[in-house]
């Protein structure tokens, strides 16, 4: 084409319309004329012209010939797609971290820091505080997720929200909780084996999820389905089509195999700390019965729940939710049918509990079987007024330690009475300052054992109530009732490994080892990544946090390991150049 004809003949229309006016407004040019010269008939020019004239009229300069380009970075194609699937999330109260897990799973690449600015220069302020009513909203909210499919470990990169939960995966292979849950009666299927589908669930679990939100949203982060050997983990219908198949016994089974292995390891000393704790359902109750909810202050039906705890390592031993009000007092002696190893007692030496955890008879029946026990004696007015009357010479303080690794200066009389019920002599401890307004009268069995090593193991068994707690608020143990319908004694299981799973990972951090669950989330695992799966490794690209040094040197000890569920690949940690 000739120059010429670039202006004589244009292929566009806002070109030809232009040339047109020019030679007829400019050129001055008959109207006759230009529409011949460009094509146009007659009529259908002057109503160019008269259009044109219209615009100039209302000064509409904005949609005439020439557009102005904007300074600055051209958008990437898809930006526009990108613009609207963020404005419809956040218009639905979701969260940038949660955008950026759904915008991850459509093969967007963007950050969470963009995402952030897309929305400022939109007009798009902080999320406000969002309430319960909210949130329901949000649940019934439908995002449709990728199939859950088992990795084939090709070379790939990808992000991750929840990458930090890869940490676990060193101390799951250190103490063989791999190839226990291998060993274990629990269900599988042709396209998950029983470790991918167990996996899969400790995931939720370590990942702090709200009670596995129906929305999907989670399981469409790469680093928690990595975690299990997928590439996303399974949607909600799943986990509640696997927990229908679980039975009691294969609950039971499992942590007999826990107790084998804790035992092999040293992780469990000569004391056991038990305590009940209470279960809401929010269901049809009729078939359950009315218990104390610390929690609620109040008796709901619920179903009630016993936990068996090492003071020493944190790690729960036992746990069980088929207990009802005429089999409370048993439970001790069940615990110890659970704790025989080929028929022979183990090192097990003392059962620390409350007053209401089982009676007098029972704790006949444990002096019987050679096992000390110390608990807490029900008190009587009589019995409060006769140790406030006691000359303060008789009373002996030292200290003790406490939940959250604080100690706690206390005072204490030591002596032995006959207990009726018991039938036996007992020893008698009246301990004040202990936080409550009432002295704690404890009792036990064992003579030999100083006034202050009797207090501080009973004082031991206040954090075993923080345990109960971490499994109540971290583990969300209390909301049974939920779109995803999980089995309570299966949950209750879960919950249970996955707690000692932080409690190894914790013992294994200087300083960190007495911190709460919450708190090791918060610190060391709420983080994300930038993952690259390689031939012979894959890389997890951690992003710069205040405990990432220690993380990193943590995790350094375990990078020869090589995982057989991972194509047998090292896992190596390392710091993300960015944050």
């Amino acid at each position: 084409m000739k120059p010429i004809d670039f202006f004589l003949h244009p292929l566009s229309v806002t070109q030809k319309q232009y040339e047109a006016l020019r030679m007829f407004f400019v050129d001055e040019k008959d109207a006759l004329f230009v529409a011949r010269q460009f094509g146009y008939s007659y009529r259908g020019f002057t109503s160019v012209v008269s259009d044109f004239r219209k615009m100039l009229k209302y000064e509409q300069y904005d949609e005439l010939f020439f557009l102005n380009k904007k300074k600055g970075r051209k958008e990437a194609p898809g930006t526009n797609q990108l613009k609207e699937i963020i404005f419809d999330l956040r218009k639905k109260f979701y969260s940038i971290p949660d955008i950026k897990v759904f915008i991850d799973s459509k093969g967007f690449d963007v950050s969470e820091k963009n995402i952030y600015l897309i929305l400022k220069k939109e007009g798009f302020g902080r999320l406000p505080r969002r309430s319960k009513s909210i949130k329901k909203d949000l649940e019934e909210i439908k995002i449709d997720a990728e199939k859950s499919e088992c990795l084939n470990f090709e070379n790939e990169s990808f992000k991750s929200n929840s990458a930090g939960i890869l940490c676990f995966l060193p101390y799951i292979y250190k103490y063989g909780i791999d190839k226990i849950i291998k060993q274990s009666d629990y269900p599988q299927t042709k396209s998950l084996d029983r470790l991918t589908s167990i996996l899969s669930f400790i995931a939720l679990k370590l990942s702090n999820v709200r009670r596995y939100s129906a929305d999907n949203i989670w399981c469409m982060d790469r680093g928690s389905g990595l975690f299990a050997g997928l590439n996303v983990l399974p949607k909600a219908a799943w986990f509640t089509s696997y927990s229908s198949r679980v039975t009691s016994d294969m609950n039971l089974g499992i942590l007999k195999m826990f107790h084998h292995k804790w035992v092999s390891e040293g992780l469990l000393s000569d004391t056991i700390n038990m305590d009940f704790t209470t279960i809401p359902y929010w269901g049809e109750n009729d078939h359950l019965e009315n218990n104390w909810s610390g929690k609620r202050g109040k008796a709901l039906a619920s179903l009630l729940a016993v936990l068996a705890q090492d003071p020493d390592s944190g790690i729960i031993d036992y746990g069980s939710t088929q207990i009802m009000h005429k089999d409370e007092s048993q439970v001790v002696l069940e615990f110890l049918d659970f704790y025989k190893t080929d028929d022979k007692q183990t090192d097990l030496k003392y059962i620390i509990f409350d007053s209401k955890f089982t009676n007098y008879e029972n704790l006949s029946k444990l002096d019987d079987r050679q096992i000390k026990f110390i608990t807490i004696r029900r008190r009587g007015k009589n019995l409060v007024n006769r140790f406030n009357q006691m000359p303060k010479n008789n009373w002996k303080t030292f200290r003790v330690e406490c939940a959250g690794n604080k100690n706690r200066t206390i005072k204490a009389i030591d002596e032995t009475i006959f207990l009726k019920g018991y039938n036996k002599q007992i020893r008698q401890i009246c301990i004040t300052g202990h936080g409550k307004i009432k002295p704690a009268i404890i009792i036990v069995n064992d003579f030999d054992l100083s006034l202050e090593h009797i207090v501080r193991k009973y004082a031991k068994r206040w954090i075993v109530e923080k345990a109960n707690s971490e499994q109540i608020s971290f583990f969300h143990l209390n909301n049974v009732s939920s779109s995803m319908v999980i089995k309570v004694d299966f949950d209750l299981t879960m919950s249970i490994i996955a707690h000692n799973i932080y409690r190894l990972f914790a013992n294994d951090l200087e300083r960190y080892n007495h911190c709460s669950v919450q708190t090791l989330y918060e610190k060391f695992i709420l983080n994300s990544a930038d993952i690259d799966i390689d031939t012979d490794q894959i890389v997890v690209k951690l992003k710069k946090k205040r405990n990432l040094p220690l993380i990193l040197e943590t995790m350094n000890k375990y990078k020869n390991y090589k995982y057989e569920m991972f194509d047998n690949k090292k896992l190596i940690f390392e710091g993300a150049t960015y944050s």
